[in-house]
């Protein structure tokens, strides 16, 4: 277990200026500070937030998880609902060189509306409400200010410096909770910071307006027949643009705007270069694909609000230490597809929560430290083996995906989403794959991922890739965590044993790059 510099538990008797001090004061930070408040209203909380008001951020889309984690144990059911937007599931959409309109795109996605409660939610409005409901609960904010440096010390007295005004300050504390985001000041300052570079993905996006509707009725008059095919609401999806390496998102704000990038491997993918600004070279990309062309033929980029960011995921060597504990973007990032982001948060946040809570009324914290590390660390490599390694060789093949989305989403609901909503939020302090139960599932789901991204390489040194992207529709009836999981399992698993038996034989005896 990594030591922080300084002295052993319990030397320093100073009294800290603070017993909490939080730097960053946007969802992560502020929930964390909620939840720390919820248990002990007495604590005395600083939350440090360099913004004097949030902007609008990536990690728009909540899933199950971390809808529940909004709703249920934050208590934002009525703010969503007032002001963000229900998300009725995931869509995506895939083409040939011949697909000329959305119509003729292969689609994947819901039938009917969702069951489960999740959201498009803008994190400008979401973050601030989050942060109020912080101070009205008992803590303090310093804002703007801006945290330059954690000088640790190992259970002692820990000292933030900040920057205020142009001037520096000194505040003391017990423990810092790092919510900084993608900044991972704790992480680069401490030399925990590390990338993935199994990994190597960038994304580029922006927000825009005179995006399309998709549930409007010059579409619909149009193509009656693929508008009549889905019974519920497509536009209030996270709709998916899917290519060869690469995927990109579509979500709706509330008050008419959309949230829309592109995430791609930078092994499969170059991204157009050149004199044009960055949202034109975006745009060009996207309307290649019918979809988009579709969604963003008379749409523009909100003027300021273009974004890039190179090498995505990353992972802090210690993601807790006495002293000190990362939460959110701070800790780790693996991939925003499937919107993995929010629920990591729920996770950390509820279990930073506890492990500060409880060292706050007298229990010694080190002997939880290395559990919390073991815990995040397993969850992390294992959601990316489980998930995301590799991913990218298949994203753009409809049939590989309808196998590999229907097997991911039956096992999410089963094994992730069963736990919230049966134990409460207790579950969410015990990270995914942090379990021994979770075992006999997360190799099942790398082995089948491992799988398709073979089968995706064959097919690519055939000539054959994609060739079901053309008027292809799947759509799912939706199903209920308490009760259908276990079947929907049972019809995915048969669906890649077919494709296995059809044309796995082809890459069974390869190496993990054959083709």
């Amino acid at each position: 277990m990594f030591r922080l510099r300084g002295q052993k538990h319990g030397v320093d008797a100073t009294r800290p200026d603070y017993d909490v001090v939080i730097l960053g004061g946007s969802l992560a930070g502020a929930a964390t500070a909620c939840l720390v408040l919820q248990s002990r209203p007495g604590l005395r909380v600083l939350i440090v937030e360099k913004s004097v008001h949030f902007p609008r951020r990536v990690g728009e889309a909540t899933v199950e998880v971390s809808g529940f984690f909004l709703s249920k144990v934050l208590g934002l059911t009525q703010f969503l609902n007032e002001t963000q937007l229900t998300k009725q599931g995931m869509r995506f959409w895939f083409a040939r060189p011949e697909t000329a309109t959305i119509a003729d795109c292969g689609e994947i996605g819901g039938r009917y509306l969702s069951r489960v409660p999740a959201w498009q939610v803008d994190r400008s409005t979401l973050d601030e409400e989050v942060l109020r409901r912080a101070v009205m609960a008992g803590a303090e904010i310093r804002r703007p200010a801006k945290a330059v440096r954690v000088i640790l010390r190992a259970g002692g007295v820990q000292r933030t410096v900040l920057e205020v005004e142009g001037k520096p300050q000194e505040v003391t504390s017990r423990w810092v909770i790092d919510g900084s985001g993608f900044a991972c000041l704790v992480a680069r300052q401490e030399g925990w910071f590390r990338r993935n570079p199994a990994h190597p993905t960038t994304a580029a996006w922006a927000r825009w307006r005179g995006v399309r509707d998709l549930d409007g009725l010059d579409l619909a008059r149009q193509h009656p027949e693929w508008a009549a095919a889905c019974r519920g609401i497509r536009a209030t999806a996270t709709n998916h643009l899917m290519g060869d390496g690469w995927w990109a998102w579509c979500i709706p704000l509330k008050g008419g705007d959309y949230s829309v990038g592109v995430v791609f491997d930078q092994r499969r993918v170059s991204f157009p270069d050149g004199p044009a600004p960055l949202g034109e070279r975006l745009k060009a990309f996207l309307c290649a694909h019918p979809t988009g062309r579709c969604l963003l033929e008379q749409a523009t980029p909100v003027d300021g609000d273009v974004k890039w960011r190179a090498n995505l995921a990353y992972c802090s060597d210690v993601l807790a230490a006495d002293g000190v504990v990362l939460v959110g973007d701070a800790a780790a990032f693996l991939d925003p597809f499937y919107s993995p982001g929010m629920d990591w948060l729920s996770y950390t946040a509820t279990r930073a929560a506890d492990l500060v809570v409880r060292s706050l009324a007298g229990e010694d914290p080190r002997p939880r430290l290395d559990d919390y590390n073991r815990d995040f660390k397993r969850s992390y490599v294992r959601w990316f083996e489980g998930i995301y390694r590799d991913k990218y060789d298949w994203m753009g093949d409809f049939e590989l995906v309808q196998t590999g989305f229907r097997l991911d989403l039956a096992l999410y609901y089963m094994g992730v989403v069963s736990q919230p909503l049966e134990r409460g939020a207790a579950a969410l302090r015990d990270p995914v794959f942090s379990l021994p139960a979770s075992e006999i599932p997360y190799r099942i789901m790398r082995l089948y991922n491992r799988r398709l991204a073979a089968m995706a390489r064959t097919r690519r040194a055939r000539g054959v890739f994609g060739r079901h992207n053309h008027r292809q529709r799947f759509l799912l009836n939706g199903f209920l965590p308490e009760r259908e999981t276990g079947p929907a399992v049972l019809r995915a698993l048969g669906s890649w044993m077919a494709l296995e038996v059809r044309e796995g034989w082809r890459s069974w005896f390869r190496g993990p790059g054959g083709g």
